[in-house]
Order: structure tokens, then C-alpha cells, then sequence
């Protein structure tokens, strides 16, 4: 299972671990399929830790899940914070995910055993890397929008299962 984000400095393939966060990839693929995250910005970007969208708002403190309440984190003791391109619902805490996602710039241990990690960039990392490159203000806000332009979902197992196939 895999989707494009096709953002406003290029193209993210990201494989998606269906299996170890199923509530997750759910959430998510229905976001991407809804267009929940169609002209969405990445508010936040940490060179060299992370950059973090999925906020409709735009702020960092807005979003909701398919739910429309936080649903409980998926933690997997094989997928951590592991390399560049991680992946990871971004939280308030134990069992807040939302809508909001990050990818990491790197290897980030201690964000293990915190972070569902649900899938990894397996194409586009040149835009990650021209992501990590744009200036932030003091609150780590990009200068210049990274916006979500479209989403192209590649294969949806939920919604293959829902139609009975």
C-alpha cells in the first residue's frame, strides 16, 4: 500500500504499514482519499528532526481524526524512529492522534515507545531534502508554504475491503 504526496517542491511515496497500525493507515488513507489534506501546509519544520503537516488549520493545534475524536497510539517495537523518512502520527500525548503527521530528517530513538510509526518514504527524498532546506521563522514555521497540492493513493486496502473484494 502506498500514496504520493504531491506537495508544492515535489513528490512523497510513502509505503504505509497496514499490518502494525491499522487504526492508523486508516485514518490516514481516508484523510488522503476525503481530500482532508488538499491544500494543507507543513507548519512545521525542525531541521535535521522533522517536518509535521495534516493540520487544516495551519497552527499545529488543529485536526481531528476520521473519528472525530484521538484515537490510541500503535506502537511496534520493529518500527522506530529508525532513518530518515519515517513516517509518524504526531500526538499531544498517550492516545491523541489526530490528523496531524511528520516525517523524520533523521535517526530519533527517543521518540520510540511515543509516536505511532506507520509508514516510510520510499520515493521523493529530494523533496524531503528541499523540505529541510526551507527557512523557518522563530516558532519553526516555514517562510515560504510547503503546501499538499494533490494526493494519489496507489492501492487502498480499506476501502478494497469494504467493497468486498
Amino acid at each position: 500500500m502506498s500514496v504520493t504526496l504531491k506537495t508544492s517542491l515535489g513528490n512523497i511515496k510513502v509505503e504505509l504499514h497496514c499490518d502494525a497500525a491499522p487504526k492508523a493507515c486508516e485514518n490516514f488513507l481516508a484523510l488522503c482519499a476525503s481530500s482532508y489534506y488538499i491544500g494543507t501546509v507543513f507548519h512545521r519544520n525542525i531541521k535535521g528532526f522533522m517536518v509535521q503537516g495534516g493540520d487544516p488549520t495551519g497552527t499545529g493545534r488543529g485536526g481531528e481524526s476520521i473519528w472525530k475524536a484521538p484515537f490510541p497510539d500503535e506502537i511496534q517495537a520493529h518500527l522506530g524512529h529508525t532513518k530518515r523518512g519515517v513516517l509518524s502520527m504526531a500526538n499531544s500525548g498517550p492516545d491523541t492522534n489526530g490528523s496531524q503527521f511528520f516525517f523524520t530528517y533523521g535517526k530519533h530513538p527517543h521518540l520510540d515507545n511515543a509516536y505511532t510509526v506507520f509508514g516510510r518514504i520510499i520515493d521523493g527524498f529530494e523533496t524531503l531534502d528541499l523540505m529541510e532546506r526551507v527557512p523557518v521563522d522563530s516558532n519553526d514555521k516555514p517562510l515560504s508554504p510547503i503546501t499538499i497540492e494533490s494526493i494519489e493513493i496507489h492501492a487502498n486496502p480499506i476501502a478494497l475491503a469494504a467493497d468486498g473484494v
